[in-house]
């Protein structure tokens, strides 16, 4: 299937950023929003390392880097441009009101056959996708994190989701380089479902001072080839995050769900991970772990 158009990618935190420079390492023309400049700029910033660190490692070859300044558009809120993009992505905060407003507002704006997606990793496809008129062409575009380098998406069909919505997001994933696997909607999905009981149960773990932070992450890096440990992932998705889906999850699922009391006090703390600079490690302005900085809790 062959698929036309730019690409809207409505959040410019850490997952837009990395779908956004996606599309545009697929040679696409990419429109990212926010209502946040200093995000924009960051966002811009980051996406422009990201290809740098590609041509280093030879993953891109020069004449293929793009002009970001010519594929790159950077906005505070839709409008206009929407109706040219084939995609929509919305991915903001885990709030189902706010994903609601955007996708119904890039509705109004949007082409007749431009497919919306939304990044949720726990939230209801099939309630989301009742913010449009036309439910059937919305799925759940889950990406993984860092989602420039994570090859797995997860599709998530809602109750009206047509299968020609589904074919267009495997043939837009696919043409980038991803690859992607089908999951009906049920409450955090297959991926979410699993990562966050994982997370919570390290959390657990380093809350009884079962073994350290390090060792923890460790063990699930050797011991069963993660390639990154629980808390590791808890500080690059955000505990803020984390926080919300567990809480989600353990509404719909019981107790096997519910949050380590360590994770509201680190996000009562601010300590929502990487992108504040402490969560279960510290990091430094670059964003690289300062080494022996792992959260230690004494019974």
């Amino acid at each position: 299937m062959k698929t036309t158009g730019s690409v809207t990618v409505v959040g410019a935190g850490i997952m837009g950023r990395g779908i956004a420079y996606t599309f545009l390492a697929a040679g696409r023309t990419v429109a990212l929003v926010d209502v946040n400049a200093a995000a924009l700029d960051s966002a811009t910033a980051a996406i422009g390392k990201m290809f740098e660190a590609a041509l280093q490692r030879g993953k891109l070859a020069v004449a293929d880097k793009p002009q970001l300044s010519e594929v790159l558009h950077r906005h505070l809120k839709l409008d206009d441009f929407v109706a040219d993009s084939g995609l929509i992505i919305e991915t903001a905060t885990e709030e189902l009101a706010v994903k609601k407003k955007i996708l119904s507002a890039a509705a109004v704006i949007a082409a007749d056959n431009a497919l919306f997606a939304t990044n949720t990793s726990a939230l209801g496809i099939t309630e989301i996708a009742s913010a449009i008129l036309e439910p059937s062409r919305l799925l759940g575009m889950h990406f993984f994190n860092p989602a420039h380098k994570m090859k797995l998406v997860e599709l998530v069909r809602g109750l009206q989701t047509s299968d020609e919505t589904v074919e267009k997001a495997r043939a837009w994933l696919e043409g980038s380089g991803k690859e992607t696997i089908v999951i009906n909607e049920m409450p955090g999905f297959a991926t979410s479902r699993m990562s966050a009981l994982m997370g919570n149960e390290a959390m657990y773990m380093l809350a009884e001072s079962v073994a350290s932070a390090e060792d923890i992450d460790t063990s699930q890096k050797l011991g069963f080839n993660h390639p990154m440990g629980p808390l590791e992932l808890g500080d690059l998705t955000g505990w803020d995050t984390r926080l919300r889906v567990l809480k989600y999850l353990h509404q719909v699922y019981g107790e096997k769900f519910r949050p380590c009391p360590l994770i509201e006090k680190m996000v009562q703390a601010g300590w929502h991970g990487r992108k504040t600079g402490r969560g279960v490690y510290k990091y430094d302005e670059e964003g690289r772990r300062v080494p022996g900085s792992g959260l230690s809790i004494s019974l």
